[in-house]
Order: C-alpha cells, then structure tokens, then sequence
C-alpha cells in the first residue's frame, strides 16, 4: 500500500500524527495521483471507521489543496452533470466513480480535483455521522425503542403517583424538574466532538461546571435556570408548552410528535421520542395518541409536558438547549418509571442513560453538539474525559473510543469549598450578544484533526498541556494562575486551530479590559464553541463587582459601534451564577402546591376564558378556582394579575409605528411605487416567477468557441503592460467597488453591512472588505507614484455606516475615496407558493442526511402555510423596516453613480479619467491590473469580463454563447440546471469599462452629465431593456431572548452582467487567475480560503502601513 495508508495504519503516534499537507508538499505529482489510487482502494476495504474516514479526508486534501495547484492540472471545466447530481442527493460514491473515470480518461483538471474534493469531504461527514447514529441507537437504554412500533407493544406506564388525583383539589400532581446549565473551563479545543473523542479518547478531555444562574442587576437570585414540568390531564392528547417561547402545541396523532418543525417545540418533542414515551419506533405510524395514553396513563387521560427557561438567551454557549432536552427527558424518564426514585437526584447509571438519550433527541430534532453539553445533568465541578472502548461496547473493533465519556465528580477534598468561593468571587459570566452559527466551526475542527495540519497538531498537543494545568491550578486554589491558563489557551491553541472563533468584538472587549483594569484582569476564556456569546472573565475579586458593571456598559457600547458590521442576537448581558452541587433533581408537588409556572398561566388562562364553562375539561375548572383562591397567599397575585391583562389586552403594538418608519424609509431610498404595485401584480397573474426567469427552452447555449476568450498570462501580456502602465500613470483609471449588497448569504439574512464586517486578520488585527480594498489600492498607488480614486456603492443600508466608517478612519472621503448611495429601493413580498416549490424542487440544494432533511421537508411545508396565511404576493412588512427593503440588483450601481453626481465629481477630480475597474466587495484578489487594463485599452472594448474556469462550488451562471452571442449568463436564467455543466467560465463580476462608449450606449455624452432630466429618461429607458429576475432571499426576523427565525421572502433584481447582451457595445473576455477572480460569500469558505494560499496571496496585494 501507498506511504499514505502506512500513516494511517501505524501504531507508532510519530508516524500516525504526520500531516497531509507535509507530505503533499514534498510528493511528485506522480506519486500524488498514485497514494490517490492507493488511498481509495484502502478506504474500500478498510472496516475501521477512523481509518476510512481519514483516508476520505486524505482523498479531499489532496484534490483540493495540491493537485489542481500543478501545472500540468488542466483548467478547461470537465464536471459531468450526473456527478453533480449524485452528490446533491447524497449518492457520493457514484458521483466519485463518475469523476474518477473522467480523470482517467481526460488527465488531471482542476474542476474534477474540486468535485472530487467536495465529494471525499461530504461521504467522510456522511460516514462519520452515520457511525454516530448508530453508536447511539445500540446504546443500553436506547435500542429497544426502535423495536417498539405499535401502541400494544409500549412496555412503559406511568407511575401511580402522577395518575392519583389529589383528593381535595382533584387535580394531578406535578413532577417538576430543574437542571443548571454547564459551563467549561476548557474543552481542550473542542474535543468533546462525538469521533475526537471516539478516535482520541486519551485527548478528550473537558472540564465544566454545572451552574445556577440570573440576570445581574434583576434582583433576582441564581437557580436552575432550567425547568421541566410534567402532569396528567384529563383529556387523551399530550399538551407541549414552553412558557419562554410562548408556543403550545396539542398532539393529537402518534405521527404528528415527529413533526419537528410545525412550531417552537422541537425539544419537547425529541424528549418524548428519546424518553421512550412515543418511541422511535413508532414514526410514520398514523394512530391517534389517545390509543397509546390509554394503555400508558388511563383511559380518557393525558399528558402535560411544560419547558421553561429562565432569562438565559439562546446562543449563550452555555447547552441551554442539551441542558433543557436532558431535563425534560429526565421528568419523563422519572414519571414512566425508568429511574430508581421518582424524585431527587440521579445516579451515575441513570445520568448516563439520560445523557444518551439527549444525544438521540438532538439527532432526531436534526442538530447536535457535543458530549459534554448535557453536563448540567451532573453535580458541581466535573472532569469529563473520553473512554476507550472495551469488548461488548457497540462501538468496539470500529472506533477506539465509547461514544459517551466518563464523568469524574471533583470532591471537596479536591476543589475545596474555599476555591469554590473563590472561583465564583472572581469569575464574571457574560452573553456578549453576538449571533453565530457554531456548526463549521465543529466541522473545521473534526477536519484539521484528521488530516494533522502541522500547525493545528501542534496546538492540540498544547492544548492538553494547558488543561492539565488549569486543572490543577483549580485544585491547588490559584485562580489567579487559572485565569492565566485559560487566556493562554484562547489566545494560543484555540485561535491556532480555528482562528476565526476570536473576532474583533471580543478582541476590543478583551484589550479595553486589560487597559482598565490591568494586572486586577486575570483572564479571559471562551464557553463552548464561539467566542462573542458566553465568555467569562477573571478578576481580581477585590475589583470584580465594579468590573461586572464596567463589563456590561463597555460591552453595550462596542455593540451599538459594531452593530451595523458584525451580527448580533440580542443586548449583552451579565450575569450572577453559583455552583449547583445536585445535577438535576426532581420535586414531587400535590394538592395546593401542584402550580406550574406563572408564566405557563400567564399563557394558557386567557384561552381558557373565553371559553364556555361547559367547554372546559374538570380539571381546567378546578385549577382555574384554585388558581382564583391561592394567587394572593402565594405572593405573585399582582404580577399575575397585571401580566394577564397585559396579556388579553395588549398594549398598542409596535406595528403601526414600524410601518410608519417603513413608509419614511421608503420615501427616503428611492423607492417607486408604481413600478412596485406593477411587480406585484406580474408576479401574482404568474407572468412573472422563478420559473419565468429562464430563457425558452429551444434557446441555443454553448461553450464559447475557441480563442474567444483571452488568457490573461498569454503572449499579448508584455506588450500590453506598456499601455497599461501608461494608463495608471496618467490618472486614466478608477476603481467602483460594488457595496450596495446586504450580504444575505454571509450572514444568513442578518442584514448587516458585508463591506464592513471585520472578516479576517491581516497584519495584526481584523480588517474588514473595505480596508483590504484600500490597502490593495494603496499598494498600486505606491508602486505607480500616482492617486488612484476608489468609489464605494452603496445602498440604504449600507450608505450611511460606511460614511462614519471612512471618517472615522480618515480615509481622504471626497478626496480620494468616493460613495455613490443607491437611488432605487425595492420593497420584499411574501412569496409564491408557486415560487418556493420551484425553488426548492428545480433549483440545486444540498440533500441533507435523512434525519435533517426530514426536518427540512417539514419546515418547507410550514412555512408554504405561512406565506399563504399572510397572503402570497403582498408586501413583506413584518419585520424591522430595514429587514423589509432590499436593494434591486447591481446593474443599478452604475446608473447611480450617473445619476447621483459621482461620476462626474469623479471626473472633475480627475479630467484624464477614461477607464472603470468594478467589482464585487467579495471579489478580494482583484486589482488595478496594468496587463489587464492594457489588455482591454489594445481591444478597445466598452467592456472587458474578467472570468475563471469553472470549479463544483461556481454556481450561478457563467460565460456562453445564446444564440451564437457570446454574454454572460445568469444560472437563473438557464433553461435547465444541467447546462451549467457545458460551460467552461464563471463570471466573476468584474469589468474593464471605458466610459465614453458605455455613456453612448445609454443615449449620452460627457456633457449630459449636468442635465439630470435627460439622465434619469436615457437609464429609465435601457432598464426597461434589461430583464428583471424574481429571486428568493433568506432574511432573519429576531424575537425574544436571542430567539431568530429565517424566512424566505421574494425580491427582483437587475444584473449587470446582462449587459453583456447589449448589441453594438463591443464585449471581451479574459480568464483570469482563480486567486484573483474568487468570491467570499460565505463565511464557511474561510478556512479553505486560507488552506489554499488565497489569504496569503490578497494579503501580498496589500501595503497596510498607512492603515
């Protein structure tokens, strides 16, 4: 076998820990593309887990970030649709043995490297998740679930005690759990991750503490902050309820449980899966529920599951959901008499089994974490390390290590009760608002441990250096020291394995802690997977109370700089916590006593009366009495009182006032209203859609001919640097950086402003897109003694924080740096079912595992009700004003800057001004190129297109020729997704103009530049001519305690790239490098963006001693 399986295979640690990239760097390209055919052949025959999954990920490093780097890797797009579509749908192995027979037969090419890459990666995911699954359906306490398929076969009954009636109040009693949440002191660079710890358990290692928490400042003391309630009813139905989220739900079929995304309730009803009380075995099965709760509960009865978490905001990195779904399956587990004792605490088995199970639930509901988020479950201060697996363990023989790790409880006697004091003395818990998705970040991780990169290798070995020092600094009392460590571990192995965890939030945060407070600032530490939500920092205990004030001011205050930049969920917070020394723990309530929260009556009371008393169940009467007679004896009858009016008599809604901001808005941002209502009522007769974007069927489309396009490094290159040079050097060219976009994809609809999201450390601190464009331009300017102006476009989003951001900076704004702000505005509708069907049954998507897709499958139909409920093609007003608009496209930018006065400012400061150089804010390798502006000045084109060869991940259109005109071409508008296949270049938006002629095709000359009546009939006039596409965005609606939801609305835009069609302008084509023509759009091709050098190869573009 190759020396490649020889690593994977070894015994010896110094042979089995080398890195792929070593090895790649050193290999010929024969022995690459041989380890490549040995590697495959291994991963085929191989049973292990880790060994197959490490050879496919081996498989995708090296056809990702070596061999289409040779010279000899073709660039000519050779990916086969079929292979495309087997890996959309998950059939990875056809897909790879498709391109491997193309690579075969055509030699080495650069597209086929990344379809293979893409296909290595997600079959090595795919693998490893399955092994997951099935670790955690063999697991004691959870296999026989999924034999049970019918209500007769349910071995489980509820306890006496929750099926007695009280016999003075008549109602049932209430099981209540509460459960605190963990907090880790360090979880060795995330290696709580499921296969880390099953394929190096000796490196798994965490160490968390399990907490009571509130809000500081609230008045309020630490507790539980979890809650779980669970009680009969008398009705046959299992009744879910989360007092927090404000969502009730009524199940009233066995199948309508595993409907994961009909509401907010998807935990309660994984609790009752993985609980066993509606098994997994059970899905699919169309029965109503009563047939199941008559042989569990009694006939005619039901069952109550209510959730409630207190004050803690979702993205808090601290397992509030793990933590709410363990004890929610704990109060089911106690009241069907799976545990020893129905309440108080656990045991260590029984712990365990609820820890399991949890894992179970968070993969039916189609997420997860990792294994130490259920660490609340267990007392006080913990040392959670991964376990090798022994004979009779269902992982053995296929991972070296069990599923679930080991919990080691650290006693008084090793964490005295003084340190203790001490810790929570010193320590202040905080959210600092930020809103992230962790998931990549454990995909990244789970990735660079496999193929050993040399450097994150290096910090993983550090990292279990650096935890065994904070362990025993916390057993020692020196929490000064410990504080010391867990800095030292953010800064080092943290921030080397994934650097983008850190962020410049936190970084500000950190740095104006450390100047404020100075050696009284212990240190910091991340919780959980990201940094910008739970953080703690230490103090010296003497300063701690000031600080935690200082901490919430400061952290207030970087928001609201930053908010427009970077994402966030909510206000920071602080808050108060102390150790919890039980672990979850149950409390039985009867009689009088047998209350649930206010909150829960705050909630379902209203309903309640404006029923009729006939209509009400024996039990809803009785409560409901007893609720009348106890609130005043139990204290909380005023605020019971007044939030139950507040409640059935709202206050005025904030609705009427957003839209009235909404209209001011779109007063201001040139929105037209006539063309809006004229959209509308295209869109809603069907005239117009995501299935009328595509050109006719019959349209002919191909592959450009050969020698239409120009190679950017060919023959023509020297001589055309001459008249490049020339051009710079005479102040004949400018930049037009596209900045109107809100950056959808970048941050799943958050709707910040992309150009100044502070994305990525270059020379020593975070820059955003704007500052990289600027060094880049800087660099230019210094290599050609010359002023080069830089125009940024923006829109009503992005207008006015990129105006404080440049005078902030002192940026040389009207100088130098130019804005041009958008004149046209669109207003979002609610789309058509017509249109999400088609956009998620004809257009691409990833098919997730069977699991998440079924989730997807189920939120696809919730949302189809919620567009028709609010009426499919009206306006989409109900969010935020700023959520509501969207920018109409980017053919609009340079009309604008005709409009709005830029380019004629720009020419007044400039009278030698001939050339634009424009492109995309994400477009970050692209430059004042002489070679290619004299490239385009020899052609004397209106319009040179700068392309690349075509990759797996370029989707969206490309360079063709329709009907025997070569144009770029929109993916939306192909008659079918498969012709993307044939078309070897995509478009990277970025053009060569030269004004004069461009102004002439729009029916004007340099001097109608003063008369804007004629400007605004001549653009008015060419967009008529360019065709509008009716798009489906992603936009976030925020709510309650960091709480998000993502809803699909419809917009239209206008492309640039359709210009190309324009007869009479004269059009050319040029490939370029993949370096310099790539786009950033989502925040997840970070890390390959750095792996392949393209981090390396901008940050040489840039001169950043003036930034």
């Amino acid at each position: 076998m190759g020396k490649l399986v020889d690593i994977i295979t070894s015994g010896e640690s110094e042979v089995r820990d080398q890195s792929i990239g070593g090895f790649c760097r050193n290999a010929s390209p024969e022995e690459l593309e041989l380890e490549c055919d040995q590697l495959e052949l291994f991963r085929n025959q191989s049973h292990n887990l880790y060994e197959k999954v490490r050879a496919l990920f081996f498989l995708y490093y090296i056809h990702r970030f070596a061999l289409p780097f040779l010279p000899q890797a073709s660039r000519k797009a050779l990916i086969p649709y079929k292979a495309y579509k087997h890996i959309m749908n998950r059939r990875f192995e056809e897909g790879i043995e498709i391109l491997r027979s193309v690579q075969k037969a055509h030699g080495l090419n650069q597209g086929i490297c990344s379809a293979l890459a893409d296909a290595y990666r997600k079959l090595g995911f795919q693998t490893l998740t399955d092994q997951v699954k099935m670790s955690v359906r063999n697991t004691v306490g959870n296999s026989w679930m999924f034999r049970i398929g019918h209500p007769l076969d349910q071995p489980l009954r509820l306890r006496k005690e929750l099926v007695t009636p009280d016999p003075l109040t008549a109602i049932y009693p209430i099981l209540k759990e509460t459960t605190p949440v963990r907090m880790d002191l360090s979880h060795s660079c995330w290696s709580d991750i499921f296969f880390l710890g099953m394929d190096f358990p000796e490196g798994a290692r965490v160490l968390n503490i399990s907490v009571d928490l509130c809000i500081a400042g609230a008045g309020e003391t630490p507790v539980p902050p979890v809650e779980a309630c669970l009680r009969v009813i008398d009705e046959p139905v299992i009744r879910l309820v989360s007092t927090d989220l404000e969502a009730v739900s009524v199940i009233r079929k066995i199948s309508d449980v595993f409907n994961f995304a009909d509401d907010y309730l998807g935990l309660l009803k994984a609790a009752v899966i993985a609980s066993g009380i509606i098994p997994p075995g059970m899905e699919g099965l169309d029965m109503p529920v009563a047939s199941l709760l008559e042989r569990m509960v009694g006939q005619g009865l039901g069952l109550e599951l209510v959730s409630q978490v207190n004050n803690i905001p979702k993205g808090s990195r601290l397992a509030v959901s793990t933590t709410l779904l363990a004890s929610l399956i704990s109060v089911c587990m106690r009241a069907t008499g799976q545990t020893l004792q129905l309440t108080g605490i656990l045991n260590e088995e029984e712990r365990r089994l609820v820890a399991s199970k949890a894992i179970l639930g968070e993969w039916l509901g189609g997420s997860g974490g990792g294994w130490q988020d259920s660490g609340g479950v267990w007392p006080g201060i913990k040392l959670i390390k991964g376990v090798k697996a022994r004979p009779g363990d269902p992982e053995y023989g296929i991972s070296k290590g069990k599923l679930l790790p080991d919990h080691e409880i650290l006693d008084f006697e090793e964490v005295s009760p003084e340190t203790r004091r001490k810790l929570q003395d010193s320590l202040v818990m905080v959210h600092g608002g930020m809103a992230q998705n962790v998931g990549p970040i454990l995909e990244m991780v789970t990735e660079k441990y496999l193929l050993r990169s040399e450097k994150e290798w290096k910090a993983r070995k550090q990292a279990m250096t650096i935890f065994d020092a904070i362990v025993e600094q916390l057993k020692a009392g020196n929490i000064r020291e410990l504080g010391a460590f867990t800095q030292s571990n953010f800064d080092g192995p943290v921030q080397d394995i994934i650097p983008s965890v850190s962020n410049a939030y936190t970084g500000k945060i950190i740095e104006a802690t450390r100047d404020a407070f100075k050696e009284q600032f212990w240190g910091f530490w991340m919780m959980g997977g990201m940094s910008g939500g739970g953080m703690g920092f230490i103090f010296d205990p003497s300063v701690r109370d000031q600080a935690r004030e200082w901490l919430l001011t400061t952290m207030l205050a970087t928001k609201k700089e930053m908010e427009k930049s970077v994402p966030f969920a909510m206000d920071p917070v602080v808050y108060d916590f102390k150790i919890n020394e039980k672990g979850t723990s149950a409390t039985f309530y009867t009689g009088e006593k047998a209350f649930l929260p206010v909150k829960y009556y705050t909630l379902m009371v209203p309903n309640l009366l404006k029923k009729e008393i006939t209509d009400l169940t024996h039990c809803q009467q009785r409560e409901l009495e007893l609720l009348g007679k106890s609130n005043k004896s139990r204290g909380f009858y005023q605020s019971f009182v007044t939030d139950l009016f507040d409640r059935m008599i709202p206050q005025e809604e904030t609705g009427s006032q957003n839209q009235q901001q909404l209209t001011e808005l779109l007063k201001e941002t040139g929105f037209n209203p006539k063309i809006h209502e004229e959209i509308k009522a295209e869109l809603k007769a069907g005239r117009i859609g995501l299935a009328q974007n595509r050109l006719p069927v019959n349209t002919l489309i191909s592959d450009p001919l050969p020698g239409e396009v120009l190679n950017s490094d060919g023959s023509h290159r020297r001589t055309a640097i001459s008249s490049g040079n020339t051009a710079i050097r005479s102040g004949e060219v400018a930049i037009v950086t596209l900045a109107g976009g809100i950056g959808s994809r970048w941050t799943q609809g958050a709707g910040v402003v992309k150009a100044l999201h502070p994305f990525f450390r270059f020379a020593g601190r975070h820059r955003n897109f704007i500052e990289v464009h600027l060094a880049k331009n800087r660099r230019v300017e210094k290599q050609f003694e010359t002023s080069i102006p830089h125009v940024f476009t923006t829109s009503y989003m992005t207008h006015q924080p990129v105006v404080d951001f440049l005078k902030a900076g002192n940026f040389r704004l009207g100088k130098e740096v130019f804005l041009s702000p958008g004149k046209f505005t669109g207003l979002r509708l609610y789309p058509m079912e017509r249109d999400l069907r088609f956009y998620w049954d004809e257009m691409p998507h990833q098919i997730l595992d069977d699991q998440a897709q079924k989730v997807r499958d189920n939120l696809r139909n919730v949302l189809v009700k919620w567009t028709k409920q609010a009426i499919e093609g009206e306006d989409y007003t109900e969010n935020k004003p700023e959520q509501c608009i969207h920018p109409v496209g980017h053919w609009f930018e340079i009309p604008n800057m005709i409009l709005n006065g830029t380019l004629k400012e720009l020419i007044r400061h400039n009278p030698g001004l001939r050339y634009l150089l424009v492109h995309n804010i994400d477009t970050l390798g692209v430059t004042v190129d002489p070679a290619l502006l004299g490239l385009h000045i020899k052609e004397n084109n209106t319009m040179t297109v700068e392309v690349i060869p075509r990759w797996m991940e370029d989707r969206g259109g490309g360079l063709a020729r329709v009907n025997d005109t070569l144009r770029l071409v929109e993916g939306m508008a192909l008659p079918d997704e498969s012709v993307e296949f044939r078309l070897s270049y995509y478009n990277t938006n970025t053009f060569w103009i030269t004004i004069e002629p461009l102004l002439a095709a729009f029916g004007l000359t340099m001097q109608d530049l003063d008369r804007e009546e004629i400007l605004q009939e001549q653009i008015l006039e060419m967009s008529k001519a360019m065709p509008s596409y009716i798009t489906i965005k992603d936009v976030k609606k925020r709510w309650g305690k960091g709480q998000e939801d993502i809803f699909p609305v419809t917009q239209f835009e206008k492309l640039w790239g359709d210009m190309t069609a324009l007869p009479g302008l004269k059009i050319g084509f040029v490939e370029v490098s993949r370096f310099r023509g790539q786009q950033l759009k989502e925040m997840a091709q970070l890390d390959g963006w750095v792996n392949d050098g393209s981090a390396e190869f901008v940050n040489g573009l840039c001169h950043w001693n003036t930034f």
